[in-house]
């Protein structure tokens, strides 16, 4: 976990397991999100629905690549990271390690949104500079 400076515990809970036995698909969309709600706060007091300049973000895009099961009561480890920043979106990394190593892995793409107007934003700067301090390298969208 060491590509990643944010992480956040969680323990796997029976809400959390399919008929399977082990976690559902949704349910390591919601680690994500979990995810992604602690690193908000920990850039600097930012929420889903407040990321600066009278914006919230959105979900537009999000990939898993499922590693490993989990089972009920697994202690995990959620890491985020941000990725990279666009002129309205912006993508977040995720890993989940378990007691059996790296169980998923994959990404979500968030755009800047005004949810009164119901129309995409610019990035605000002050999110950009937060994680671009914290993750403490580069994150401008590579051009093509």
């Amino acid at each position: 976990m060491e590509e990643f400076r944010f992480t956040h515990p969680y323990r796997v809970a029976i809400a959390d397991i399919n008929y399977g036995g082990h976690v559902s698909n949704a349910a390591v969309l919601e680690y994500f999100q979990e995810a992604r709600i602690a690193y908000l706060a920990a850039l600097g007091e930012f929420s889903e629905l407040d990321i600066g300049d009278g914006c919230g973000m959105i979900l537009v895009e999000a990939r898993v690549r499922y590693r490993a099961e989990m089972f009920h009561g697994d202690a995990l480890v959620l890491g985020v990271r941000t990725e990279a920043f666009g002129r309205t979106s912006f993508r977040l990394g995720y890993r989940i390690e378990g007691p059996r190593g790296v169980t998923a892995e994959g990404e979500t793409t968030q755009a800047a949104f005004d949810y009164v107007q119901r129309k995409l934003l610019r990035v605000p700067q002050r999110l950009r500079d937060a994680a671009t301090h914290f993750e403490g390298r580069s994150l401008a969208e590579p051009q093509p």
